[in-house]
């Protein structure tokens, strides 16, 4: 099988790009949709409308419904066909990114995507996770083509929660470990190949990043300032993640994520704090020596991501609860498949028990 590897068309990062948007949507497209949140809208308007304002490019604003799910972007496509619409963005976080990118690839249009949040790597994919309308994992969606422009104001991504950074560096977290399962098993990635060697460079890169300026980065946001620690880690989280994991592979992390969606108390928790757990569960899964189990531990604990169920919300641990998981990770549609070995529901229900325990002892 052929290695192959996909990047967004153009990412641009720095403090205050946002006031440039207009520039650079204007050579996708006259006539532009954008879809964003109710109070992310009046956020940002004054300075979409200082950019917009002074160029040829007319936008529409669409509020966000909540859910990357099928009826919401059949909604938001129908909008663009009204309208006439050449070039969709999304501005916000993880779920927007993902129905405009659906949207873009559905009527194909050019799809340009700025994050105000680096919370997770969905911004530079050719990738859209589908849920249904009540927030529950449906399956993944794969796209022609990445977006054709990433772009990323590190002001605006400064003045965020701190807790969306750190959930960003959650979902970052488990690029390195899932590459080296995907890299083992010779898995086809969301590229539609085997990894190249600068995928693997890239999400190795991701994690020594996070390790080196992750603390660093995380001060730095509490104080809502963009430091060189963070622009690292915002770099780490949005691009070398974003290509790491789409280039490389997913494997057990996700997919413990996406069996973690079925239970209701842990939908007010962040894709990246779900991820993390998901990566203690899949050293687990693999045995890996104690060292690096204390190392991801270490790194949790240093910025404030889980190591417990407890800490995802789930304070009722119970037989059904974490079998429910279990199957619903080890399904032949989702990446477990792609650890090198066989992997069970049983082999799940086990590690997910197990990085439990080794959680609460490490927090102990």
């Amino acid at each position: 099988m052929a290695k192959v590897m996909i990047a967004p068309g153009k990412y641009v990062q720095g403090a205050g790009e946002m006031k440039n948007i207009a520039g650079y949507v204007s050579r996708l497209g006259k006539n532009a949709l954008c879809l964003i949140t109710k109070n992310g809208l009046a956020r940002s308007r004054e300075v979409l409308d200082e950019s917009f304002g002074g160029s040829d490019v007319k936008v529409d604003y669409e509020i966000f419904n909540g859910e990357c799910s099928r009826t919401e972007i059949n909604r938001i496509a129908k909008i663009c066909e009204e309208k006439n619409i050449e070039v969709v963005i999304g501005i916000g976080g993880g779920k927007i990114f993902d129905t405009i990118k659906a949207v873009g690839y559905q009527l194909h249009l050019p799809v340009v995507i700025v994050p105000t949040v680096a919370a997770s790597d969905a911004p530079c994919s050719a990738l859209s996770v589908i849920y249904t309308d009540d927030g529950v994992f449906e399956d993944y969606l794969f796209l022609d083509q990445n977006p054709n422009l990433v772009l990323v104001d590190t002001d605006v991504i400064a003045k965020s929660p701190t807790r969306l950074l750190v959930s960003g560096m959650g979902d970052a977290l488990a690029t390195y470990f899932e590459a080296r399962a995907c890299e083992a098993s010779e898995a086809t990635s969301c590229a539609g190949g085997t990894t190249t060697q600068a995928a693997m460079a890239l999400a190795r890169l991701c994690y020594d990043t996070l390790q080196a300026e992750g603390v660093k980065a995380k001060f730095a946001a509490d104080q809502n300032v963009a430091t060189k620690a963070l622009e690292k880690v915002v770099e780490a989280n949005t691009l070398l993640s974003g290509i790491g994991f789409e280039s490389a592979g997913l494997a057990g992390a996700h997919a413990i994520h996406n069996g973690m969606t079925a239970l209701p108390e842990t939908h007010d928790k962040y894709h990246g704090e779900k991820v993390a757990f998901g990566t203690l569960v899949q050293l687990v899964l693999e045995n890996a020596p104690v060292e690096e189990i204390e190392e991801v531990l270490d790194f949790c604990a240093d910025i404030g991501l889980p190591v417990t169920l407890e800490q995802l919300g789930v304070t009722d641990v119970t037989e059904e609860k974490i079998r429910k998981v279990a199957e619903l990770a080890a399904a032949e549609n989702d990446t477990l498949m792609n650890m090198p070995f066989t992997v069970t529901p049983e082999d799940v229900y086990a590690a997910i028990l197990t990085a439990d325990a080794i959680g609460k002892e490490y927090r102990d």
